[in-house]
């Protein structure tokens, strides 16, 4: 993209940060499980739901402001968690909390990131998640979650979809061409998507455990199965994510868009669901919300913008989703996120003839 072509779009970011990254970096971060079915799904599902225009209502104020696990937030959008920022930019997971705290976004930070925890919450000015891998040395874990805590991570966001490594075909490929990187949060020093440990044993029985040395509230990342989402709720999660780790597990999974509406419906209430997977766009993000989710969760949108113009990226990637965002409010005749419901989707019986 000629560098006097303004980014628009997410789009916009996703060409500038293709054409600016190494092969390895850009297939690191865009690749996705076996034949990447999944991958495409999110969005390719995401783009299939028709929304329902309404027209002369007073759209002269749109609060697109919502509370989650007791903070206030501008808007639902948060930076999901994804490792190894310092493949799109020198300064790392720093540079992109400072996009986030420029955007008013939480950021949820992956244990493998290559800036320590500490170095991350310092460098915020929002609140920053935890995530984490329960491994099977639970000691470390341990140490890791009392880390975090005391860094000033106020939510611990546990990943639970990823028990055992699936095909990662394009990362596989360029694999040789990966740096090294450090991830100081677990003391490890890998190249990007490397095999290096494991989390076979961890169960619906250790979440009590969780619990037991965690000081914040705990949510639980990866859930695609209403029954998976009910034991969620009945194990104490205090919020679930409906996500398919974008498309990078488990593929020929359906999109997390398909699954959404039944999760929400089985939780009914009793914690808030977040949707992650295939967001690219305003409209998406409405869908989202529309299927009942409290926010949402971007990875490879603010990647981008990362790769592309560093913690303005950032910031920009989050800004264009908002204004989006609040675009198709005003345009599906809602004002505020507390009137987006599923009315604003068309169902075929509503036009067929």
């Amino acid at each position: 993209m000629p560098a006097d072509v303004p980014l628009v779009a997410v789009c916009d970011f996703e060409a500038a940060a293709h054409e600016k990254l190494p092969i390895a970096a850009w297939e690191y971060f865009n690749g996705g499980s076996a034949d990447e079915i999944t991958l495409r799904r999110n969005v390719d599902t995401l783009d299939a739901r028709q929304l329902k225009p309404r027209v002369l209502v007073d759209v002269s104020h749109i609060d697109t402001s919502c509370t989650l696990l007791g903070h206030t937030m501008e808007h639902p959008i948060l930076l999901a968690p994804t490792s190894s920022h310092l493949l799109a930019h020198p300064e790392a997971e720093v540079e992109t909390v400072r996009g986030a705290g420029a955007a008013k976004a939480v950021f949820v930070s992956s244990t493998y990131s290559n800036r320590s925890i500490e170095e991350i919450c310092e460098a915020a000015t929002e609140p920053v998640w935890f995530q984490i891998y329960v491994d099977d040395d639970r000691e470390e874990v341990k140490a890791v979650v009392a880390r975090a805590e005391a860094a000033g991570c106020c939510v611990l966001c546990v990943t639970v979809d990823n028990p055992h490594p699936n095909a990662r075909n394009r990362e596989e490929r360029v694999r040789a061409q990966a740096p090294k990187l450090p991830f100081p949060n677990v003391g490890v020093e890998l190249g990007p998507g490397a095999r290096g440990r494991t989390r076979k044993r961890f169960s619906w029985k250790d979440i009590a455990w969780i619990r037991s040395i965690s000081k914040t509230p705990i949510v639980l990342k990866g859930i695609m199965n209403p029954d998976d989402a009910e034991e969620a709720v009945r194990q104490g999660a205090d919020a679930i994510v409906v996500s398919n780790h974008g498309g990078r597990v488990l593929d020929t999974e359906p999109a997390t868009i398909e699954v959404l509406p039944a999760v929400v419906d089985r939780v009914a209430g009793r914690v808030p669901v977040i949707f992650d997977g295939g967001i690219r766009r305003g409209t998406h993000v409405l869908k989202g919300l529309a299927y009942g989710a409290s926010a949402v969760m971007i990875g490879r949108p603010y990647l981008y913008g990362l790769s592309a113009r560093g913690a303005d990226g950032v910031r920009d990637v989050v800004q264009i989703l908002r204004t989006e965002l609040e675009a198709a409010m005003a345009l599906t005749g809602r004002t505020r996120l507390s009137e987006i419901d599923r009315t604003v989707f068309w169902k075929s019986r509503d036009y067929s003839s």
